[in-house]
């Protein structure tokens, strides 16, 4: 029953689009709407049945959301031939629709959202990967270490019990004990991780930044209203605004849906609020609506007294004409190209008879949209992954890392692999000298050969085969299954968290992109997921090919 009704209700949205599209398209150019983004979107899916009649509806889509990039990205992939000439409108669409991003103010904060997001998961999830597999074959070397010494023993109980206050110092504790058992560069992992965490401030303001404007609903009314998307939510959203952004996008709404009088009231409380030369000029704007056009002329020249816009010039070029001064009209018209030529063209596109066309509104820029909700940022959230305050993460954070520095360079005899056979092997139990971490019966079959029997030797060497056998295929299974998990598993920790690291960065974009997406409808941002994807499988082939030809070489 609830899917009928959903289904209803979108039929009974829709069905006016698809039916009289034109017709509605008009009506919003005369509510302020340049971006009908639902009915751009509508014809996106029309395309992909229609193939026939694909580019004429996809530039009919362009024409009624020129700022939406997913047109664009969809006007590319139309092009896409073996044609140059359509290789080169292909081109020329892929960067339009990159452009776009500076236009549109959600998608380009879901790009930057997905892009952060996805950077933070990836590498604490790359951490995680990191100190699982390392604990695969470094577990027994702590235990020989703590057997051997048991004050080792009070280092692992800090750690653990530190570690309690949080996932990611558990991680980081983890990693410190793994860290002494690395390569002198592999180490480099645990002093980045132990340096993100001193950050960790930073990261959770930013991620409470992004989760708190993608639930706002007065920010989705603003950025609505001033990307010329709608008006209705704003009304309801942004009655009770008492900031200046708000109260100017408010008062923008009641404009074009008609409500002059409101829209005057709002609107001077607004100039007494705050001096802001566009809200005179969207003031003399509701008094074209109402046909007054003497008092329209006064605001207008306020505001140039402030500061000359081109829209103030440009809409008293439109009312001189509309009282048939065409050589004042031309004057003003002059003077609002020279100021900005492109913004004038802009203006012409959308020009029309209805008030709301005949002269043009100011808006909230793209970066006055960012500087706004860089503002709105409530009190930094740790999404329940620490039981202590945010502040203390770069305390305990600085004291692990002078930690690990100081440990690293006390604890000298520290138990070892013996690279042929994986056998165990300590300084404090084997008195032999070290020789490229060989053991000493390994040793003496590669280079002592005269001091063992034939048979011996023979027998050794089948038994270091075997050995390598498995672990050749168990790291084949290991690559496969995880892009640099084998070179990590091998010790070359650094070369496989180079791998690992892009790959998970790549896997979660998409992920995180459906996660910030906002609007009524989840609209999907498939150029960005494509080439996500796509990034991950190369790295993904190219982990595999050059791991399987170290594996074949003998080199992991």
């Amino acid at each position: 029953m609830r899917k009928l009704v959903v289904l209803i209700l979108f039929a009974i949205c829709v069905f006016p689009w698809l039916s009289f599209g034109d017709e509605v398209h008009e009506h919003q150019l005369n509510s302020g709407i340049k971006n009908a983004n639902i009915h751009s979107h509508l014809l996106i899916e029309e395309s992909k049945v229609r193939t026939s009649f694909r580019d004429n509806l996809l530039k009919k889509a362009l024409l009624y959301s020129p700022d939406l990039p997913a047109v664009y990205f969809e006007l590319s992939k139309a092009h896409l031939s073996l044609s140059p000439e359509r290789i080169i409108d292909s081109i020329y669409y892929l960067f339009e629709g990159i452009a776009a991003y500076s236009r549109n103010f959600w998608w380009s904060f879901t790009l930057a959202g997905s892009l952060f997001f996805s950077l933070v998961f990836s590498f604490i999830l790359s951490i995680a990967c990191i100190a699982i597999i390392r604990l695969m074959t470094d577990l027994s070397l702590i235990s020989h270490d703590i057997l051997e010494k048991k004050s080792k023993m009070f280092i692992l109980v800090i750690l653990i019990l530190l570690s309690g206050l949080s996932p990611l110092l558990l991680c980081a504790g983890l990693l410190i004990i793994l860290g002494l058992y690395m390569k002198k560069f592999d180490k480099s992992i645990v002093y980045f991780y132990l340096t993100i965490l001193v950050l960790s401030p930073l990261i959770f303001k930013t991620a409470t930044f992004f989760v708190h404007v993608s639930s706002s609903g007065a920010i989705k009314a603003i950025v609505q209203v001033n990307e010329s998307a709608g008006n209705n939510y704003a009304l309801s959203a942004l009655r009770n605004a008492d900031d200046p952004e708000g109260i100017f996008s408010y008062a923008l709404a009641l404009k074009r849906e008609g409500y002059y009088s409101e829209a005057i009231t709002v609107y001077n409380r607004l100039i007494q609020l705050k001096r802001d030369p566009r809200a005179h000029i969207n003031l003399g704007n509701v008094f074209v609506g109402l046909s007054s056009f003497d008092e329209a002329t006064d605001y207008y020249f306020k505001a140039i007294e402030m500061e000359k816009l081109s829209s103030a010039y440009y809409n008293l070029s439109q009312l001189s004409r509309e009282t048939f001064d065409f050589v004042k009209g031309n004057e003003y018209f002059q003077s609002a190209v020279a100021i900005d030529r492109n913004k004038v063209a802009d203006y012409r596109t959308m020009y029309g008879r209805h008030p709301n066309r005949l002269v043009v509104d100011e808006q909230l820029t793209f970066n006055d949209l960012w500087r706004y909700v860089f503002d709105q940022t409530p009190e930094t959230s740790t999404f329940g992954l620490m039981i202590i305050p945010v502040f203390l993460m770069t305390f305990i954070s600085i004291g692990l890392l002078a930690s690990f520095f100081f440990l690293d360079r006390s604890l000298k005899n520290r138990a070892y692999r013996c690279r042929r056979c994986d056998a165990i092997l300590c300084p404090e139990c084997e008195k032999r000298v070290k020789w490229r971490e060989l053991c000493s019966q390994c040793y003496r079959s590669l280079v002592k050969i005269k001091e063992l029997d034939v048979k011996d030797r023979v027998s050794r060497l089948q038994h270091i085969q075997k050995i390598q056998q498995k672990r050749s295929t168990f790291l084949k299974i290991l690559s496969f299954m995880l892009p640099g998990s084998a070179l990590i598993f091998r010790g070359r920790i650094l070369h496989g968290f180079f791998f690992l690291w892009p790959f998970l960065f790549f896997v979660f974009v998409p992920i995180c992109n459906i996660f910030l997406s906002t609007g009524i409808l989840q609209f999907s941002r498939g150029f960005v997921e494509f080439v996500a994807i796509l990034c991950a499988i190369l790295i993904y082939f190219i982990s595999n090919l050059i791991t399987r030809k170290r594996i074949a070489k003998g080199w992991l």
